[in-house]
């Protein structure tokens, strides 16, 4: 449970940007952490939303290392340059966005970096926000090998049409599925809107998959970003809290 460690424990982690060589043999840049210790240690692959590269996502990655897992985000927009987040997110946009194999292919190779450090137990969870929620899903549905996948607010599973860079919908591959999914959603979000959360819950109960979907009232899109005004704090961190269950469970 987050915010609850024993005050006598011992707390460390080591954070660092490194090289990942991801689709295609690219080499692209990560940022990682780990807790200090022998483990062994669940891993998970953060996948950053169209913001970018960015600070809350290195954020992201350490809490996941002080709560005991092995985490690493690559970056996924290393491919449109370098320069600010901001900056980067712009280049993409002109370029009309990123392309899903890339993705894929990068975390995959993230994945297989976790798997292969000698203090991991082999097991792998992958979670995104907003765009990197549908890259989470996508990515989940298309390699084999994660155990456990987090969808916050995944604007795009539910696809209203394809694209060169986007040329399917991840609902569409949800028999592909190979483990449970946790959903954390606003009710007032427009992508994805309640239907579509609907539909995508209607494909994992028809395809017999194994979820847990947590819809928020009073939530729109992002409602766990501090640093902007949909911040909604009780929303949030009971999100938190369940994720964090969740990823547990799947991820001993």
């Amino acid at each position: 449970m987050w915010n609850q460690f024993e005050t006598t424990g011992y707390d460390g982690m080591m954070a660092e940007t490194i090289g990942l060589k991801g689709y295609n043999g690219d080499l692209i840049n990560a940022y990682f952490a780990r807790p200090l210790g022998t483990g062994p240690y669940g891993s998970v692959v953060l996948v950053n939303h169209m913001p970018g590269w960015d600070e809350f996502y290195r954020e992201f990655t350490r809490r996941f290392a002080q709560q005991g897992y092995a985490a690493i985000c690559p970056n996924i927009y290393y491919r449109f340059g370098a320069g600010t987040p901001d900056d980067v997110v712009a280049r993409a946009r002109a370029e009309g966005g990123l392309v899903d194999s890339n993705v894929i292919g990068d975390c995959e190779a993230a994945a297989g970096y976790l798997r292969a450090l000698p203090y991991t137990n082999g097991k792998v969870g992958i979670i995104g926000t907003c765009s990197g929620g549908r890259h989470a899903v996508l990515t989940a549905c298309s390699v084999p090998g994660f155990n456990a996948v987090v969808d916050c607010w995944g604007g795009g599973v539910v696809q209203a049409e394809t694209t060169p860079q986007r040329p399917v919908a991840p609902i569409d591959l949800t028999k592909n599925l190979p483990c449970p999914i946790l959903g954390l959603f606003g009710n007032d979000d427009q992508n994805p809107s309640p239907e579509q959360v609907n539909q995508h819950e209607a494909e994992l109960k028809k395809n017999n998959k194994t979820y847990d979907f947590h819809r928020y009232d009073g939530a729109g899109h992002g409602f766990f970003y501090y640093d902007r005004p949909n911040y909604r704090q009780q929303q949030a961190m009971d999100g938190w809290g369940k994720l964090l269950e969740f990823f547990g469970k799947q991820l001993a």
